[in-house]
């Protein structure tokens, strides 16, 4: 039966309202190829949400009554000095930590080696843009020549217009020198390679100087293409990354190169997690339905997407798997595509895109369970060794913000429920755990223990665990500089016992363990020096922001061995709990006014340029630039611990709501010059009442409101007004268009 609520077109199914939109994309296009009869689905939906809705609610009314119980401790000592040992009893006191039992390891099975075994760059995209999308699936190999050439990674040189071959020189000794450390040859130097034949199914390099030499490790030569005495490309193998050696005389590169070596291709982005949460502005059903619909597309491989490049209309399309001849003469498939995560909101969200019996919203992150998990159904399907995401057999499902053990066992009652409305296989659906929230990062083995049949990764977010860190000790006092977190015992000790922690639950070959973003874009020499200490630090991959820096930072996986690192690993300490309770508070002198005001504008600015292409233009995750004009990937996750800092600091009176909005003020009017060129921008400076300003001014002064600091209620508001903004101001132009 149609009905309509809220103005909103909507189909009942059971006891379930679902809006017209979700439905007929759920019923004609996801349903169909699952295997799952339609009454079946609605059945199981309706059950699923009206059994786990309300533990959905309890779960977050704990998170609050916690809270509270925080906020008053805190408030009861005044200005006391911080005991963390006593901080520490009571936490244990009020059951936010939990006592740890027994050492186990997980027990997950069915993992595919590149979440268990192999150790690579992870890219994070938005699921709302197909073409990033794709580019992101396609990084799974690229161009070291393009990465190293095209950035900033050669010192003093700077790519111009057309080819410079004095620069095209410094990437092919920069290339060289790497494979020389990566796959050594048994004698000289790939610098001094002058040809390539396949003899014996081993790998000949012929020298200068009429020299031929082998791989120091014969083992490394993992297959070729083309002809055995003139192969068309090398495949080498290095700490389980594969290296493309691509020889093409004719090429404008290899023409000029002694052994023709047009390019060197990376195995790089490995995994990559498709995103529906905190880079995505996703406030109602035409949103996540656009989302879900690019998911299926990644599913089952005929998503394009259509750009305009150099005057010409290019489509994107997923790539297709591998072939080589094995060194053996067997067929040898490597996948073209990264293997496809997909990360589902928290518990927190709800969504009036599906209505229970009473009217009110679904708990978004059931919704997105069931819908991705049957979406996933079309990509185990696909024929192996044809483009199949998970050749092991699995849907993998990141769910972010979680808070303590319990929560997490309820992800896994939910996965369990899915599995069986959807006819899976028990723990078909694999888990991968944000440990972004302090109760999660303080019960970090415990969490594991709640879902340790599917655990697949667990990672750190230095942004949301800030953000999380200074809203719940908010009561505590003032905080320190947010740049001087980096350098705090908490943030350390969180950093070292998330590895310490997985390596002890048996992480080692068998899950992946990972580290935060880089959120430099266009430093990728910076990138090069400073993400190695994620390898060396035992993690297994590491998120990146873009393809190129994908290729940029395989080459760390190559100079580290991780499984080495990790199994040396198994016998030093793990920092105790207590490093991990210390508030990172101001102590002595307050800062002086000047540092306030630097603090305050570099938060502001920040702020504003995020939330006001959020709010106008529904663009989760961009390249913003901050207030040195350095662009940086931005998601919802700055926007909480930038957010959380003022508001901190105003409660404690660093600083007060004049300064504050003065300071909103001047720095709208530079993010209004920063966005000049945007066409589609609306300029924030002036009349002060847009929606997007008005946004960035309730995430501060309502920042203390919010529940665990988080930016999504308010954003998800504001923007859900400027899309019916947008649709008034369209509406005379549609109007006249319907009178001509």
């Amino acid at each position: 039966m149609d009905t309509s609520i809220i103005g909103t077109p909507r189909i009942r199914r059971r006891r379930l309202q679902v809006s017209k939109a979700l439905h007929d994309f759920v019923n004609d296009e996801v349903i169909p190829g699952t295997g799952v009869p339609e009454l079946d689905f609605w059945a199981a939906f309706d059950a699923i949400l009206h059994k786990l809705a309300p533990e959905n609610a309890a779960l977050l009314a704990r998170r609050q009554r916690l809270q509270s119980q925080i906020d008053d401790w805190h408030r009861d000592r005044g200005s006391e000095p911080f005991d963390v040992a006593a901080y520490g009893d009571f936490l244990k006191g009020i059951g936010y930590l939990e006592a740890e039992g027994p050492d186990f390891s997980i027990a997950t099975e069915g993992l595919d080696p590149e979440m268990s075994t192999i150790a690579g760059p992870q890219l994070v995209v938005p699921l709302t843009n197909a073409r990033y999308a794709l580019n992101a699936a396609n990084a799974r190999w690229g161009s070291l020549y393009d990465a190293v050439y095209g950035t900033d990674m050669l010192p003093g040189l700077r790519p111009g217009r057309g080819y410079d071959p004095a620069r095209g020189a410094e990437v092919i000794a920069f290339v060289r020198d790497f494979l020389d450390r990566a796959a050594p040859l048994a004698a000289g130097s790939w610098r001094d390679a002058a040809w390539f034949a396949i003899k014996n199914g081993l790998l000949a390099i012929g020298l200068s100087g009429e020299r031929i030499s082998a791989l120091a490790d014969a083992a490394q030569f993992a297959g070729h293409t083309g002809r055995q005495e003139a192969p068309d490309t090398v495949l080498l193998a290095h700490h389980g990354l594969h290296i493309e050696i691509r020889l093409d005389r004719n090429h404008p590169v290899g023409a000029t190169d002694p052994a023709g070596v047009s390019d060197v291709i990376l195995e790089a982005a490995t995994t990559v997690i498709m995103d529906l949460e905190d880079s995505v502005a996703t406030v109602d059903a035409e949103d996540k339905v656009a989302a879900y619909r690019n998911w299926l597309g990644l599913m089952t491989g005929t998503l394009t997407a259509q750009f305009e490049k150099g005057g010409r209309l290019l489509t994107r399309v997923l790539n297709g798997d591998r072939p080589y001849t094995a060194p053996d003469g067997s067929t040898l498939s490597l996948p073209g595509t990264a293997l496809l995560l997909v990360r589902n909101v928290g518990h927190l969200l709800q969504t009036d895109a599906v209505l229970l019996d009473d009217g009110s919203p679904a708990p978004e992150g059931i919704v997105d369970a069931m819908i991705t998990a049957a979406i996933g159904i079309h990509g185990l399907r696909r024929r192996a060794g044809a483009g199949r995401n998970s050749a092991a057999g699995s849907i993998y499902i990141v769910k972010p913000k979680m808070h303590g053990p319990e929560e997490v066992g309820f992800a896994d009652r939910l996965f369990d429920c899915v599995e069986e409305a959807l006819g899976l296989p028990c723990r078909t659906i694999k888990m991968g755990l944000m440990d972004e929230e302090r109760r999660t990062s303080a019960n970090l083995k415990e969490c594991i223990r709640a879902a340790r049949h599917r655990m697949a990764f667990i990672n750190t977010g230095f942004l949301d665990r800030t953000g999380d860190e200074i809203h719940t000790s908010f009561e505590a006092g003032a905080m320190i500089p947010k740049n001087d977190m980096k350098g705090t015992r908490w943030i350390k000790a969180y950093e070292a016992r998330n590895v310490a922690v997985g390596l002890r639950c048996g992480f080692e070959g068998r899950a992946q363990i990972g580290k935060g973003m880089w959120a430099k874009p266009d430093r990728m020499a910076e990138l090069y020096e400073e993400k190695i200490a994620h390898a060396r630090s035992g993690a297994s991959t590491a998120w990146v922001p873009s393809p190129t820096a994908a290729v940029l930072h395989a080459l760390h996986y190559h100079d580290v061995d991780v499984s080495a690192v990790q199994s040396a690993m198994h016998k030093a300490p793990c920092p105790p709990v207590e490093e991990l309770l210390d508030i990172p508070l101001m102590r002595g002198a307050g800062p002086a006014a000047g540092e306030i005001q630097d603090e305050l504008e570099n938060n502001l600015q920040g702020i504003l340029g995020y939330v006001v292409r959020w709010i106008d233009q529904g663009i989760g995750c961009s390249k913003v630039p901050d207030i040195n004009d350095v662009g940086l990937m931005e998601d919802r996750a700055t926007l909480r611990i930038s957010s959380q800092h003022v508001a901190n600091w105003l409660r404690h009176g660093i600083c007060d709501r004049e300064l504050v909005m003065a300071t909103l003020r001047r720095m709208a009017k530079v993010v209004d010059e920063q966005n000049s060129a945007d066409g589609n921008y609306r300029p924030m400076a002036g009349a002060w009442d847009g929606l997007a300003f008005q946004a960035a001014a309730a995430l501060v002064f309502e920042g203390a409101r919010q529940p665990n600091g988080y930016t999504e209620l308010l954003l998800h508001h504001y923007r859900a007004l400027a899309k019916q903004r947008d649709r008034e101001e369209r509406e005379p132009v549609r109007q006249a268009r319907a009178g001509a």
